[in-house]
């Protein structure tokens, strides 16, 4: 967090754009709490994981309640692309039997940041950003390695970011419960619903 308070430090009176990749309604929460202090954030909704197509659109809907009920529907755009699954499997074909927080995880969180940088760069933001560092169960190095490798290939820059950091992770749970969000028991991919399943079977 320290490089992004020396990029807030830099930025004088004005509101640099970022756009900001969320993964969910209730991880986006305290990151856009924190960033629209300093920040002009337009929300880019691109999860092609998410699985089956009406959890993509619950999770969807919950992003949307979220912004409202922050009365932030003024101040944050959203920029909301449809269910392409598709992307998703191709960029997940062999490796479906990877372990949680593997490589296919890795070229999920690809998938998703390299969409966001075409479009911030597409759109003229000054930034481009992820939700996906505020879980503990993300890798925030990882994320925000890929963010600037891809960054430079398209000529955007990232906004380097962990915000499980200074009680990030614990602040968008009380978030979330306080305005009685939906949230979700897997990551989102059918990989991560079948282990969940088995999982639960297995207590049973």
């Amino acid at each position: 967090m320290r490089e992004l308070d020396r990029i807030i430090e830099k930025r004088g009176g004005r509101k640099p754009r970022v756009l900001l990749h969320s993964c969910c309604g209730p991880c986006s929460s305290s990151v856009l709490e924190y960033l629209t202090q300093y920040f002009e954030v337009t929300l880019l909704w691109y999860n092609p994981n998410l699985y089956p197509q009406a959890e993509f659109e619950r999770r969807f809907r919950t992003q949307v309640e979220l912004i409202e009920k922050m009365g932030l529907t003024e101040e944050v755009g959203i920029l909301a692309e449809s269910w392409k699954h598709e992307d998703y499997l191709a960029r997940a074909k062999g490796l479906e039997a990877e372990p949680e927080g593997g490589a296919r995880c890795t070229e999920c969180f690809r998938l998703r940041l390299l969409e966001c940088a075409k479009l911030a760069k597409k759109y003229g933001f000054d930034y481009f950003c992820t939700t996906l560092s505020v879980s503990r169960h993300k890798d925030a190095e990882r994320i925000n390695a890929l963010g600037e490798e891809i960054g430079k290939a398209c000529g955007v820059a990232w906004l380097p970011s962990d915000f499980k950091k200074r009680n990030g992770e614990n602040r968008s749970q009380e978030l979330a419960e306080q305005y009685g969000l939906y949230r979700q028991l897997y990551c989102g991919c059918e990989f991560s619903l079948h282990r969940r399943e088995e999982g639960d079977k297995k207590e049973t």
